[in-house]
């Protein structure tokens, strides 16, 4: 029998469509792909700081999602249409599978204002109906920023949907509870990996980001009294044992593993003391 998934932990890598900054942003400067991404980056830096190119002149490369059941166990972990990544599949593997399993909740770091907004324009560029997630019911729709019962964005539970910052990221809060949080590849060389051929890098690179937003995930769980924390060690443990029967075929697997630490917890050595 296949398990529920009541949930579904994911993150989503992507790259520069340099066609569309060419005719949208350089109208007759015939500008390559290459040349555009390149120009308008330039620009971001000298504004702006950084070479981080908006969502809307993005598209999905991988997609990795964690799916997890009602007792919050990690069931598979499955990265869409891999080994050839193509965009508009992706996409529509997306969010055929949240229709598939009934509407599960999406969970996320930082998804509402990024991965979230990325695959709905992915699905109107891409020509997908999904009535079923732009339905308008109010605030219960699911689209709706504080219904967190269709989507859970991690960082909304630590910020306060924003009143507050949480400068470090999803790398901080991961390395807070001894999770590897960024190894190597960081976001900003996934356009460069990708136009070198890399796609199972980034894939790899998108897996660990969302084995550790699944032990954020576990942690806010007993910050909202979903779990206790004793209940939370254990499916952590169950976790790493999942990751361990799988790391000899999968590399980024073995690097997860590499890079673990156990968090250490305060309250032990309260009780021993007692």
């Amino acid at each position: 029998m296949t398990a529920k998934v009541a949930y579904l932990v994911f993150d989503v890598e992507s790259v520069a469509d340099g066609d569309l900054i060419s005719r949208v942003r350089y109208p007759g400067a015939n500008l390559s792909p290459q040349e555009a991404i390149a120009t308008y980056q330039d620009e971001l830096v000298e504004q702006r700081g950084t070479t981080f190119i908006p969502h809307t002149f993005q598209v999905p490369v991988a997609v990795v999602i964690a799916k997890v059941a009602p007792n919050l166990e990690l069931i598979d972990l499955v990265s869409l249409d891999e080994p050839e990544f193509r965009p508009h599949v992706i996409t529509e593997h997306f969010w055929r599978g949240w229709e598939m399993y009934r509407h599960p909740r999406w969970v996320t770091f930082n998804g509402r204002t990024f991965d979230i907004p990325l695959m709905e324009l992915a699905a109107f560029r891409y020509g997908l109906s999904l009535p079923g997630w732009f339905k308008n019911d109010g605030y219960r729709s699911p689209r709706n920023r504080y219904n967190t019962d269709c989507h859970l964005d991690l960082q909304d539970v630590l910020t306060n949907f924003g009143a507050a910052r949480c400068n470090g990221g999803l790398n901080l809060v991961a390395q807070m509870l001894g999770k590897p949080g960024k190894m190597g590849l960081t976001g900003d060389q996934v356009q460069q990996q990708h136009d070198e051929g890399n796609k199972t890098a980034i894939s790899d690179y998108c897996r660990c980001d969302v084995l550790d937003t699944y032990f954020v995930f576990l942690r806010t769980q007993v910050l909202t009294g979903g779990c206790t924390l004793e209940r939370e060690q254990e499916l952590v443990q169950l976790a790493k044992e999942w990751i361990e029967q799988r790391a000899e075929s999968c590399e980024a697997y073995r690097a997860y593993l590499d890079n673990w630490n156990d968090w250490e917890n305060p309250w032990e050595s309260v009780q021993l003391a007692s």
